[in-house]
């Protein structure tokens, strides 16, 4: 007997690349999901290593305006593109990434009777909370979708309180995960002193605080060093802000790396500073840096003590002092730093990627039998599925 394999539709509307944290974890989670087949929805250009998740990869070809005067005109017109795509690829389910963004609400008005899962990623809601149009369209989407997915119970009650809790009962909570077996650890554990090597990585943007590190390290007691790695628009102002407090030979500045090899990277560091201040969806870095034996340092967010599962020293977000005691209790000698190290690593096994790929496959196929009406095991054997 054949089996027949689920046929998915998604997609992110930016070019096909692992440009972002959402865009790794999909290239990641449909990885993960082989016995799926998906669609993806992307743009131009496409990095073809990335695309290898998917069975198909098409290109969108409508302008994108997403913000402004003619959002409402883009979004009709991408609507048609893929409304004609929908009709042609006949998916058993949709996975709207990004509740309410321009391709999700494309999505949830050509879908028909297509169960359409919404997958919330922390930008779409933080969009939604400053913006009357785009809080509109998180709702329509929401109301269209069968289920809706969130990576914490902290991004799951945003939702739910910004679409009225009118859709509590669709919202469920699938934590994120990394490819955990290509993780490595140092395999000599560093002599740690109470001067620590510390990394910080991500994009250099006001929500990011990455200012908090910087203004940190000129209030500790011990003269640490900070590595950050990314790009955004704050890096020529917290370079300068670096040379103001006289840090230029304990603070230095790298570009964007490539996963691959800012994971090589990691287990050289003593450990990470996390420092967003406002909405973080899950916090995939602190999993990654967790999973290469670095304890964390991070702003105690909503949500963020049970992804660490207490496996890191928390500071008040946004408070440059606050961190800075963290860190100095961080550097209090080799067995302290083992002791976080080891809590690390055993709370990083949580989030194997494999673990996320089988919960979302598993949900969708109960939403793609409650469309069909296949509510027994035997009616899916022997359709095959």
């Amino acid at each position: 007997m054949t089996t027949k394999l689920l046929n998915i539709l998604t997609g992110i509307n930016r070019a096909g690349s692992p440009s972002s944290g959402s865009m790794i974890l999909v290239h990641d989670l449909y990885g993960a999901m082989p016995d799926l087949h998906t669609t993806f929805l992307g743009r131009a250009p496409v990095d073809q290593a990335w695309a290898t998740s998917f069975d198909q990869l098409i290109t969108l070809s409508t302008t994108k305006s997403p913000q402004g005067p003619d959002f409402d005109r883009y979004v009709d017109e991408l609507t048609h593109e893929v409304g004609g795509l929908v009709e042609k690829i006949q998916p058993d389910a949709i996975h709207a990434q990004y509740v309410g963004l321009a391709l999700s609400l494309a999505f949830a008005r050509t879908a028909g009777t297509i169960p359409i899962i919404a997958i919330a990623h922390g930008p779409d809601v933080m969009a939604a909370e400053r913006s009357p149009q785009e809080h509109e369209a998180l709702k329509e989407v929401a109301a269209a979708s069968a289920m809706i997915v969130a990576p914490t119970s902290a991004l799951a009650e945003r939702i739910d309180r910004l679409t009225g809790h009118r859709f509590t009962d669709r919202l469920t909570v699938l934590p994120w995960g990394i490819p955990l077996r290509e993780a490595r650890v140092r395999e000599q554990p560093p002599t740690v002193t109470r001067a620590l090597s510390l990394v910080h990585a991500g994009r250099l943007d006001e929500n990011k605080s990455t200012i908090t590190a910087i203004e940190a390290l000129a209030l500790t007691h011990q003269p640490h060093h900070l590595t950050v790695i990314g790009h955004g628009p704050l890096r020529e102002h917290l370079e300068q802000r670096a040379i103001e407090l006289g840090l230029r030979d304990r603070i230095r500045f790298e570009p964007f790396l490539p996963r691959a090899e800012l994971w090589s990277r990691l287990p050289y560091f003593d450990a990470f500073v996390f420092t967003t201040s406002g909405l973080e969806a899950f916090g995939l870095v602190l999993i990654e840096a967790q999973a290469h034996g670095l304890p964390v340092a991070y702003s105690d967010l909503p949500g963020m003590r049970h992804i660490l599962g207490g496996a890191g020293v928390p500071y008040t977000p946004g408070d440059p002092r606050s961190l800075a005691t963290a860190l100095d209790e961080m550097g209090q000698g080799f067995h302290r730093h083992t002791a976080l190290a080891k809590k690390a690593l055993d709370n990083a096994r949580r989030y194997d990627i494999a673990i996320t790929g089988r919960q979302l496959r598993e949900l969708t196929f109960r939403v793609a039998r409650d469309r069909l009406g296949k509510v027994t095991r035997g009616v899916d054997r022997a359709e095959g599925w």
